[in-house]
């Protein structure tokens, strides 16, 4: 495999776990703390897990400007979707005409 693309699925699944840690620890703002935390360390530790990376990838700052994107993306759909199932949401509709009302109670 490719050492970029390598680096971008294990970033992927750094983000993803941030994501999930962020959503576990939402109730306070500690959650989102760490999510950012766990990004500005994601670099080296994508450094020493692929160490065949191209010298061009071998700044940290590169790294976190190629992978600032899919951090964000990942660690706030996983944020959302780790709070959502730990607070049991339950959609609410306030008007009778809308699409999840008449599915409902229809």
């Amino acid at each position: 495999m490719n050492p970029e693309n390598k680096m971008m699925l294990m970033a992927y699944g750094i983000f993803a776990i941030a994501g999930i840690i962020s959503g576990i620890l939402a109730y306070a703002p500690l959650g989102w703390i760490i999510g950012w935390i766990i990004y500005i360390l994601a670099p080296k530790l994508l450094l020493n897990l692929v160490p065949d990376l191209p010298e061009e990838l071998r700044n940290e700052r590169v790294i976190l400007r190629k992978t600032f994107w899919s951090f964000f993306f990942f660690w706030l759909y996983f944020t959302g979707l780790t709070y959502t199932l730990i607070t049991n949401y339950e959609p609410v509709a306030y008007y009778e005409k809308a699409l999840y009302y008449n599915i409902t109670k229809g």
